[in-house]
Parts: C-alpha cells; sequence; structure tokens
C-alpha cells in the first residue's frame, strides 16, 4: 500500500492563487525598500551553528532546527556519552550547521565577513525564508519568511524614524489598519535597575514579552519562578500597565526613572523618535508601550513590533536597534537597526479582511479558442504580438470543445477569451469576449493590444 502523502507540521503547501497573493506583498514590501534606498542582498539557508547559537537566548536556541553531520555522526561518540543521553553534548558533537533562525544573525555575518566591499552605512533589504522549532498554531509556522531592511554602521535615530515610516507606507499601501507599538530597551533596564534587579534584566524581558500572549498574572508567576522578590513584581506593575498619550506616558516614565542613567537615556530615544514620527502625518497609531520587551537579546535600544487592529494576530512586523551585534563575530562597535515584516502573518491578516486587488490572481490577461491546425497557428502569431507589448496571453492546447475551453478560462479567472475561426482567418480580425461584462467585440491585433493595455 502506497504511504499517504503529507508534509512537515508547521509547513504548508501554496498553490498558484496563493502564490499570487503571497507575490503581491512581496512585490509591494521591496518597492517600499527601493523606495527608501535599500539594497537586496541573499545568505545561505544553513549557517553553522556557531554563528547562530548564543544570539537568541536560552529559549531561541532551543527552538534552532540542527541538521545532523553527513556520514557516521556517531563514530566520534562513546558508548558512555550516549548513556548520559546528554542532548546538549551529543547535538554540539553530531551538528555543526543550522537553519537560520532569523535574518538578523546571519546578516551581521555577512557585515563582518564583506566589509572591505561594503559602504557605510550599509542600508540591505532581504527576502526569504527562516526556520523555528516552535509548537505550530494560528499564525506560527515552523518555515515562514521574513522581509527584513537593516541600516548597520550608523548610530542616528533618524535611522528608526525612517523605518517606522516605512512600516506605516508598506501597511498603507496593503490596506491594513496597525498599530505599531514602540519602546527601548534602555527603558527596561532602567525599570530593573529601579527594582533592584538589574542582573535580571534578560529573565524580565523575556517574561513580560509574553503579557500578550498569556497575561499578566501568568508572566508574574513566571518572574517568581526567576526568583524576581515580591516587592520587585509589585513595583513592575504600574510600569507594566501605562495609560494616557505617549507624552503623558514618558512624563511619568521621567518620574519613576529619574535616578536611573541608562533609563533617562532611553527616555531620551523614545521622545526624539516618537516626536519626528508625530509630525510626518503617518496613518497609522504609534503607541509608546512599555510592556513591549521583544526576547531576543540583542537588542539594545528601540525596539517595536506591529499589531493590525482589525484582525488577531500576533506581532505582523517586528524590529529594534542592536549597537554591538557584529561584535561576537569580530567587529566591534557597529551599530545596527532594523525591522522584519512577517510576510506570512501578513498573508493570513489580507486573506481574513480579503484585502487583495481583484486582478492580484490573474496571471493570463486573454487566451485563445484552438479550432484546429490554421486557426491555432495564426493565433500564436496573434499571442507573440501581445507578449511583446507586455500582454501575457497563450492558446488552448487541444482544439477541445469550446464548453470545455471556457471552463477552463474560467477556473483561472481569465477575463478575455479570444476566438480566431475561420470567418476571423478570411476579414484578419480576432473575436474578443470580455468574460465579466459578456461584451463581444471583432477587433484587428492594434485593437486588442490598444484594448488591453
Amino acid at each position: 500500500m502506497a504511504q499517504k502523502p503529507s508534509i512537515p507540521k508547521g509547513t504548508r503547501d501554496f498553490s498558484p492563487e496563493e502564490m499570487a497573493k503571497r507575490n503581491y506583498i512581496f512585490d509591494t514590501i521591496k518597492q517600499v525598500f527601493l523606495l527608501y534606498g535599500f539594497q537586496q542582498i541573499e545568505t545561505p539557508a544553513m549557517e553553522n551553528l556557531s554563528t547562530l547559537m548564543g544570539k537568541y537566548g536560552e529559549e531561541g536556541d532551543k527552538l534552532l532546527f540542527k541538521i545532523l553531520n553527513s556520514g557516521d555522526f556517531l563514530r566520534e561518540a562513546t558508548d558512555e556519552q550516549l548513556k548520559e543521553r546528554n542532548y546538549v553534548h551529543l547535538t554540539n558533537q553530531f551538528c555543526e550547521k543550522g537553519l537560520r533562525y532569523d535574518l538578523t544573525v546571519p546578516f551581521a555575518r555577512y557585515v563582518v565577513q564583506h566589509r572591505a566591499e561594503l559602504q557605510f552605512p550599509f542600508k540591505r533589504y532581504q527576502i526569504q525564508p527562516v526556520w523555528r522549532a516552535d509548537r505550530p498554531q494560528k499564525g506560527r509556522y515552523r518555515e515562514f519568511y521574513q522581509c527584513d531592511a537593516d541600516v548597520v554602521g550608523s548610530d542616528s535615530l533618524f535611522n528608526e524614524v525612517e523605518l517606522v515610516a516605512m512600516i506605516d507606507e508598506v501597511f498603507n499601501r496593503l490596506g491594513v489598519n496597525i498599530t505599531i507599538k514602540i519602546n527601548n530597551r534602555k527603558v527596561l533596564s532602567g525599570i530593573a535597575e529601579m527594582i533592584g534587579a538589574p542582573e535580571k534584566i534578560v529573565d524580565i524581558t523575556v517574561a513580560i514579552d509574553k503579557i500578550d500572549k498569556i497575561g499578566i498574572e501568568n508572566v508574574n508567576a513566571e518572574l517568581r519562578e526567576k526568583e524576581l522578590s515580591e516587592d520587585a513584581i509589585a513595583t513592575l506593575q504600574p510600569l507594566l500597565q501605562l495609560t494616557g498619550s505617549n507624552d503623558e506616558k514618558l512624563a511619568t516614565l521621567d518620574k519613576l526613572l529619574a535616578t536611573s542613567e541608562i533609563g533617562k537615556k532611553g527616555i531620551e530615544e523614545l521622545r526624539f523618535l516618537l516626536g519626528h514620527v508625530a509630525e510626518l502625518g503617518m496613518k497609522s497609531t504609534v503607541e509608546l508601550d512599555v510592556s513591549l520587551a521583544r526576547g531576543l537579546n540583542y537588542y539594545t535600544g528601540t525596539i517595536l513590533e506591529v499589531k493590525a487592529n482589525d484582525v488577531e494576530m500576533g506581532s505582523i512586523t517586528g524590529g529594534g536597534r542592536y549597537d554591538n551585534l557584529t561584535g561576537v563575530f569580530g567587529m566591534e562597535g557597529v551599530s545596527g537597526v532594523g525591522i522584519s515584516f512577517g510576510a506570512d502573518r501578513i498573508f493570513d491578516v489580507l486573506n481574513t479582511l480579503n484585502l487583495y486587488p481583484a486582478d492580484t490572481c490573474t496571471s493570463t490577461k486573454v487566451i485563445f479558442a484552438n479550432f484546429g491546425d490554421e486557426e491555432a497557428k495564426a493565433s500564436l502569431k496573434y499571442i507573440m504580438a501581445l507578449r511583446k507589448e507586455g500582454i501575457s496571453g497563450e492558446l488552448y492546447p487541444e482544439s477541445s470543445k469550446m464548453k470545455k475551453q471556457i471552463g477552463y478560462a474560467n477556473a483561472k479567472k481569465i477575463p478575455f477569451f479570444a476566438i480566431v475561426g475561420e470567418s476571423e482567418l478570411a476579414e484578419g480580425k480576432i473575436a474578443l469576449k470580455d468574460m465579466t461584462s459578456g461584451e463581444q467585440l471583432h477587433l484587428t491585433i492594434e485593437e486588442v493590444i490598444a484594448k488591453l493595455k
């Protein structure tokens, strides 16, 4: 009995119609990237594990897909090591490579490896798949695409302003109403200082980053597990539930973090970013959210996430500043800031809200009926003339019944159906039918080109 075909959990096949919709998203994002002066690169699907490990925090490391060494990967393992079942040690011994977890760490590796060839500040974009060994659920996949834009080699906060404007432009073009949530890791460090637990900054950020997913009570329980005192947890509560306008929240933070130098620096950066963004006249809502933490360890300044306002979905875009990510690869002092659009979640949002343009899934503009060799030969000449003008066309391959040929055109949502029969051959014309209105015209090829263009 033949095995029933399947795909791994957390991955998806995409039909031609779905690919047309995805390409609409990719093309929209790519156009905005180019509009803002970003250049495209690509990096391999797999990286050395030494490149990936230790860059995403303890939880992130657990979600890395590791690749077994080729050949006899058990050769170097002793019986004692196998009996111990120490998976961390064995993984390091059996696996030298892993699938990339995101595009940012491979980008940092790329910058260091190719620094002599780059002009700084370097603005790059990258649209490629990434892999995470996460538990599949709605809006969360094990294989998904990221669309990243980063600027490295510049400390200027105007880079952050531009990235926020770029987010607004992308979702304005896609027709999605969004809220851009902004915070600063320096503010979070200041909060950790204020509650007397500066050494717990990683534990605090990892925990509070889950507020939207598990609620504040479960976050507090996780903080207790990380041995934060009850006083520290109590002091943290009002900070995680600030209300009011962005200016009012900043004023409250000014008072609460008055004795923290790093906290005050974070507030200063937030005030600069929010002030300049407010003057751009963006359509998106921009909100200071002190509970926003983003669990990745490499962020050092601005952090941001985007939520769709009209559909329940996790973050559809995120990013932030990382002051020394390239330092782990031997290139100190290179600041960077970037954002990543989650194309798969954006795809789900646009599907839910039905926001695609009507012609998104139309791959062929006109199809020519096939009545036999002579008619098909003439039709092919017309089709080539159309293609030279950038108009997509195809010939139905077999001389089948008209009902079948029209059914094919309808199934593919082809908007125009062309007929070249005996009378059309004699007249040198084409019978062109609009499949939406039903209107049929007899036109020359020049007239067809003018109409379809």
